[in-house]
């Protein structure tokens, strides 16, 4: 099997993701790309890391609770590091039901405001 490598273009491309971003994430060793004089080359492990870390993003992780759990795998193994997405999932799922019920009420709120205006509306037009 071939390894499949992208260079730094064609990672940004592929993920969707600035060039800053993914400078940035190198930064914080969130990745460690091969170098070979100027260039840059990810590997299968750091395309996986990156759709990982994209993953977390989206499920609302910080980069710092991202790169702890990364750090996991290579000091403890796939058990270890499962068990903690466990843990770290019941704990967002909690968060996102918090913030979920906060948005429904918001929503909610807008709507019965909105709803206000047009009656005052109706109701000023009318005389």
């Amino acid at each position: 099997m071939v390894d499949v490598r992208l260079d730094f273009k064609s990672m940004c491309a592929e993920f969707d993701v600035t060039p800053r971003t993914l400078r940035y994430y190198e930064y914080i060793e969130l990745l460690q790309p091969e170098k070979e004089g100027r260039s840059r080359f990810f590997t299968p492990r750091e395309i996986a890391r990156m759709k990982l870390i994209l993953r977390g993003r989206r499920f609302g992780f910080s980069l710092e609770e991202i790169r702890q759990w990364l750090a996991i795998y290579q000091e403890q193994g796939t058990k270890a590091q499962m068990d903690a997405w466990a843990e770290m999932a019941d704990q967002q799922l909690v968060v996102l039901s918090e913030q979920r019920t906060n948005l429904d009420e918001t929503i909610q709120d807008l709507q019965d405001l909105r709803n206000q205006y047009q009656e005052t509306l109706q109701k000023s037009g009318k005389k």
